[in-house]
């Protein structure tokens, strides 16, 4: 990749580095680390220098008008002004031409084995730069409309997340549960990283609870990584984990054979876009079409029934049967007048 795209894309990963209210006041081998690790896949200085990381960050004083200062106290830097990011910058020719040789250099590895997961995010960054010559057309917003999304709280956390997994770390943070209400301590050793819906999840083995525990990032406080190494074996396989689960629920619970019919309008819908791998068509009707799922009960499941109102009806089994009347009689009691 010519320099000139690289010393781009590391305005960002600094820029990003000093955002991160999780380790702030980064120091300048820090900053070097994150880019050599981010490029180049290592951070032992065979790619990047100190010296070009000082250049970097006269060049965003300079060019962007980024408020960068050196802290004595802390020994690291940041920005004066918390609400600056580079990414509010209009970009230049150049960024566009780094955005595009970026996005053509990822689309010819979508599907190479270790990138098959994000091919669905590879797909959206190059049909975005595709669509238009110039990303920056206002216009363009008008005419095409990519699915977005509004929680990103709690992506902080990734980065020291996964560095917990990979050195079996606990962790320790504050925690809100939508059902209690109340903030809790939890002490964990996080296990896997699951994305659903556009939100973020970490899979872990609760030190307190004595299992394997599923918490939202977006509802973590006070991340520490408290450095102390978890020695016992977890029985766990992120492989397997998810294997009969729809969503982000999932337990060590055997999978039940669910039926249902579906009209035919939504058994095309069900069709074009399965439930689960598992889903088979086992009748097709005049009106209605029956299906089968082999899969663990979850509120992701029933959500998403709920989601085809009448269109769906639960055959089997009996207490999943049960559990949406229940919840389509709650709706009608809702809309009583």
């Amino acid at each position: 990749m010519p320099h000139i795209k690289n010393a781009l894309i590391r305005y960002r990963i600094i820029d990003r580095s000093l955002r991160n209210t999780y380790r702030p006041f980064p120091s300048k081998e820090e900053l070097r680390k994150a880019c050599e690790e981010t490029l180049f896949g290592s951070d032992d200085g065979a790619n990047i220098c100190d010296s070009t990381i000082e250049k970097d960050l006269f060049a965003m004083r300079m060019e962007h008008d980024a408020p960068i200062k050196y802290s004595k106290r802390h020994h690291g830097y940041y920005y004066t002004d918390e609400n600056f990011t580079i990414n509010d910058i209009p970009l230049t020719e150049q960024d566009i031409e780094a955005i595009k040789f970026a996005a053509n250099t990822l689309i010819q590895f979508k599907d190479v084995e270790m990138f098959k997961q994000f091919g669905f995010a590879i797909d959206k960054i190059f049909d975005r730069v595709t669509i238009s010559g110039d990303p920056r057309e206002k216009d363009i917003a008008s005419h095409v409309q990519f699915e977005t999304a509004y929680s990103i709280k709690g992506n902080e956390f990734l980065a020291p997340l996964l560095e917990a997994i990979r050195h079996k770390q606990i962790i320790q943070f504050e925690y809100e549960s939508f059902q209690s209400a109340k903030r809790k301590t939890r002490r964990v050793v996080p296990l896997l990283l699951k994305e659903y819906r556009n939100r973020w999840y970490l899979i872990s083995f609760d030190c307190i609870k004595d299992g394997i525990i599923t918490y939202a990032l977006e509802r973590m406080e006070m991340l520490e990584n408290t450095s102390e190494i978890f020695h016992q074996k977890i029985d766990f396989s992120p492989e397997n984990f998810f294997k009969n689960a729809i969503g982000i629920t999932a337990n060590d619970s055997n999978p039940e054979k669910i039926v249902f019919k579906a009209d035919n309008i939504a058994a095309k819908y069900i069709l074009s876009q399965p439930f689960h791998p598992t889903q088979e068509l086992i009748k097709e009707g005049k009106n209605r079409s029956t299906f089968s799922l082999d899969v663990i009960i979850s509120e992701e499941l029933i959500r998403s029934f709920l989601s085809y109102g009448g269109e769906i009806e639960v055959v089997e089994p009996l207490n999943l049967r049960q559990t949406m009347i229940k919840r389509l009689n709650d709706m009608i009691e809702n809309y009583k007048i």
